[in-house]
C-alpha cells in the first residue's frame, strides 16, 4: 500500500447561494489552502473532514492499492485526482496524489 498526499488547493465562498438558500450557521469549513494530510495505507487522515473524506474515499482508496489513471487520461499525472468536497456553499477542491 502507498500513502497518499491530500492538499486544499482552492477553497470556494458561494456567498449568493448562501443568502438564498442557507440557514445562518456559526461554524463552517476552516480549512486552509496550502493546508495538507498524508493518508496512510487509504485510512482517513486524522483532522479531515468527514463529509470531504467521503467525497475523495474510493479515490485516495484506490491510488494507496497502486491503481489509478482515472477516467482513461483524466488527470495529467496519472497518480493523481482532484476531487471537491460535497458542500455546494463552501465547495473545497483538493489535489490527491500518490507518493
Amino acid at each position: 500500500m502507498y500513502n497518499v498526499k491530500i492538499t486544499v488547493i482552492r477553497k470556494a465562498d458561494h456567498k449568493d447561494l448562501q443568502a438564498k438558500y442557507e440557514n445562518p450557521i456559526e461554524h463552517t469549513c476552516d480549512v486552509c489552502e496550502g493546508q495538507q494530510w498524508t493518508s496512510v495505507g487509504g485510512a482517513k487522515p486524522d483532522g479531515l473532514c468527514d463529509s470531504a473524506w467521503e467525497s475523495m474515499r474510493w479515490f485516495v482508496e484506490e491510488l494507496a492499492a497502486g491503481r489509478g489513471n482515472f477516467y482513461d487520461g483524466w488527470m495529467k499525472n496519472p497518480n493523481s485526482a482532484m476531487i471537491s468536497c460535497n458542500d455546494g456553499f463552501r465547495p473545497v477542491s483538493f489535489l490527491i496524489e500518490r507518493l
